[in-house]
């Protein structure tokens, strides 16, 4: 006989699990939506922010960077189109030292190139308050143990009186240097009486923009040379050909033409990987709070925007802060007096006196010394003294100063808030993507001297 008992027993504890099993299962939808949920609300709250940028610019696309091969979107020289194989050629010249053939000592041959100054490791700055180039001997770990040569006189020591800027972002400057002078083109329009003769500025005159004229400038003021012999006789023969096929034999292999490649690669070292960066092409998630928070004092009451905008945070405008100039025992080289008036004493315009062209504000934590003088060391130390208002230097008589520079009122957080946006929202940490694997000379690089090479693994 069927047990009924067993039968209706049975079925009541298979009808218990199944609820168990129906709970366990409605638990864990419930947890996993609410995990779900969690991480949604997590995320920075953007409107006001997107709005913000709406206002000011119509679109927040006018803030975006190209990709680093969108070569029809990065803006360039009419008279210098950027392509894939002048690029690649540009990149190895920049690092190469091969080039460094006529320096004040011959031990110092082939020892430093354009990226002794502007290296990958201190975001294409130094990583020193004063970059060297020629006489310049070591590395360290990012730049920062390079040094005088003490066979140098200052005299023959190949530095600049002013820190070296950042190539990163360079595509977004029509004129080139904290005073602009180079460039033949938009604000240096009318400035023909000041391309000085037997100066570095007189290469205007081959009438290209600021980054091509430096590039320029750049190869003979820092003492190298791109010769056709030596072209000729190495691998880049090959990549000056796929570069310039249209330019012939007899005129292609010239240090004109390699100036104009490394201008066409400095225009791709953009910093378009930087959280604020994919956060504007849509990621949500890119940015933190904090650092949200600090965009919208960016684009808002700490005013920066008034200065820095576009794709690089920059502007072609001039302004007197009142920061010190370099100075300092560590520092070679007088300081002259046209340096210390700035786009001014480019200009010859006493309008102009003090004024020091808008930089960009990418990767700034990497090159340890900011302002055109080296006088800060930290983006904290800079948005302090533009909250303070209060100049630095004496030299700078106070009706010089930006009527810009005023107390902004920011509170401790609210500074914490700017610096984490400006030091960690607009930082690419990739910037190696821009480097060589090796050069076609295979010396070591940016320096090649025997302390540099020690440092680097090279030797």
């Amino acid at each position: 006989m069927i047990n009924l008992h067993f039968i209706l027993y049975s079925n009541l504890k298979m009808k218990n699990l199944l609820k168990i099993k129906l709970i366990i299962i409605l638990s864990f939808t419930v947890l996993s939506s609410c995990t779900s949920d969690d991480n949604y609300v997590g995320l920075p709250n953007t409107s006001s922010l997107d709005n913000r940028l709406i206002e000011l610019y119509g679109s927040k696309h006018v803030l975006v960077q190209p990709s680093s091969t969108d070569f029809s979107a990065i803006p360039a020289d009419i008279n210098n189109p950027i392509t894939a194989a002048k690029v690649e050629l540009g990149k190895l010249l920049f690092h190469e030292t091969s080039i460094a053939t006529v320096p004040h000592y011959e031990e110092s041959k082939f020892t430093y190139s354009c990226a002794s100054c502007h290296h990958a490791d201190a975001g294409f700055q130094s990583g020193i308050k004063q970059g060297i180039g020629e006489g310049g001997n070591g590395f360290g770990l990012r730049g920062e143990g390079r040094h005088k040569n003490s066979m140098y006189e200052e005299q023959f020591l190949d530095v600049q009186p002013v820190r070296s800027p950042t190539i990163l972002n360079v595509a977004y400057q029509e004129a080139m240097l904290w005073n602009g002078q180079f460039g033949a083109k938009g604000i240096n329009e009318g400035t023909q009486a000041n391309w000085t003769p037997g100066t570095p500025k007189e290469n205007n005159n081959l009438g290209f923009e600021g980054v091509e004229i430096q590039a320029v400038a750049g190869l003979g003021v820092h003492r190298q040379k791109i010769e056709a012999s030596y072209v000729l006789n190495s691998e880049y023969k090959a990549l000056f050909d796929a570069a310039f096929p249209n330019i012939p034999e007899s005129e292609r292999y010239t240090q004109l033409n390699g100036a104009l490649a490394i201008a066409a690669y400095e225009r791709t070292v953009l910093s378009n990987q930087a959280p604020f960066q994919r956060w504007l092409k849509g990621d949500k998630s890119a940015m933190s709070s904090q650092q949200v928070e600090g965009a919208k004092l960016f684009f808002g009451k700490a005013n920066c925007f008034a200065c820095h905008s576009g794709p690089a945070l920059n502007s072609m405008t001039f302004h007197a802060y009142g920061m010190n100039d370099l100075a300092g025992p560590e520092i070679a080289t007088v300081i002259d007096d046209a340096t210390k008036r700035g786009r001014g004493g480019f200009t010859g315009n006493p309008e102009d006196d003090y004024k020091f062209k808008t930089p960009q504000l990418y990767n700034l934590k990497d090159g340890n010394f900011l302002g055109h003088g080296s006088s800060f060391n930290s983006v904290r130390a800079v948005v302090e003294y533009k909250n303070a208002a209060v100049p630095q230097n004496a030299g700078v008589p106070l009706e010089k100063l930006s009527e810009l520079f005023i107390p902004l009122n920011l509170t401790s957080e609210e500074i914490n808030q700017l610096v984490a946006f400006v030091e960690d929202a607009l930082y690419d940490s990739n910037l190696y993507r821009y480097v060589p694997d090796q050069l076609p000379s295979g010396n070591c690089f940016p320096n090649a001297d025997p302390m540099s090479s020690a440092d680097l693994g090279c030797d």
